[in-house]
């Protein structure tokens, strides 16, 4: 598993990005002009260097950088603007065990590793094998600490874990594996499900009512951002719109002691 620390990213003129590794070897190509990885392993996170007339800085390469603009997809990915909102109605921190399928190309993994720390787990998995090999690859690449535990698999054949913390699906009928999902969540945990379409939320709010689920909110997150000109500021001219559907529910029981509150 390689280090996040060797990952560096460079920024430039016209929004220029790009994520290098520093322990690599050869060149990285600008927009003008190439420089040297072993000139870039020199210089501390935070500081500048000039190329053919053109200042560029290095920084230290966050995970939004890392799944922005590095990691290797083939799959429509969990964008950062639901990420974190995901992880909040989930409730994650560090030492909590999350349940999550399908992989994917393993970005909402990634983050998710960083979330649960390395007291945490994270258990994930992707039915289809490529997409698995992918993951992999990525969470080699940048995960900090060996806390994802990943099964080349659907979930509607098992989950190996019981008395998970929380759940997330991000598959085409989530409300086909339900049953499955509640099994391994503990009483109370916290279920996330990102679909595309309005009539896969529809599908899935009946699924979870029948279910044993307790629905709490279904969302919509949209993120527009600005053109960087004090003088001219307005929006940029393209923005990443509608991603995907979010529904979050809880793992309930009608199951109680059978008394009654008082009046």
């Amino acid at each position: 598993m390689k280090s996040i620390h060797n990952k560096r990213i460079i920024v430039g003129p016209d929004n220029f990005k790009k994520v290098v590794d520093i322990t690599s070897s050869g060149k990285v190509g600008l927009p003008k002009g190439q420089v040297d990885v072993q000139f870039l392993a020199k210089l501390a996170p935070g500081t500048s260097f000039e190329i053919q007339g053109e200042k560029y800085y290095l920084l230290e390469c966050d995970t939004f950088d890392y799944i922005m603009y590095s990691l290797k997809r083939q799959t429509q990915i969990v964008y950062p603007k639901e990420g974190s909102y995901i992880a909040m109605r989930l409730d994650i921190f560090p030492g909590k065990r999350v349940g999550e399928a399908g992989t994917g190309s393993g970005a909402f993994t990634v983050y998710l590793s960083r979330l649960v720390g390395p007291h945490g787990r994270v258990y994930t998995y992707e039915q289809r094998e490529e997409f698995f090999k992918l993951a992999r690859k990525n969470l080699d690449e940048f995960c900090e600490y060996d806390n994802v535990i990943m099964y080349n698999k659907s979930i509607s054949d098992g989950i190996e874990e019981k008395e998970l913390d929380a759940f997330f699906l991000d598959v085409r009928k989530p409300w086909e594996v339900l049953e499955q999902v509640s099994g391994a969540l503990k009483l109370g945990g916290h279920l996330g499900i990102l679909v595309p379409t309005t009539n896969q939320v529809s599908e899935a709010l009946v699924a979870l009512e029948k279910s044993g689920f307790y629905t709490i909110e279904v969302s919509e997150i949209l993120l527009r951002k600005y053109k960087i000109n004090p003088e001219r500021l307005r929006p940029e001219d393209l923005m990443i719109g509608h991603t995907g559907y979010l529904i979050f529910a809880r793992k309930i029981s009608d199951r109680g002691d059978g008394s009654s509150h008082p009046i």
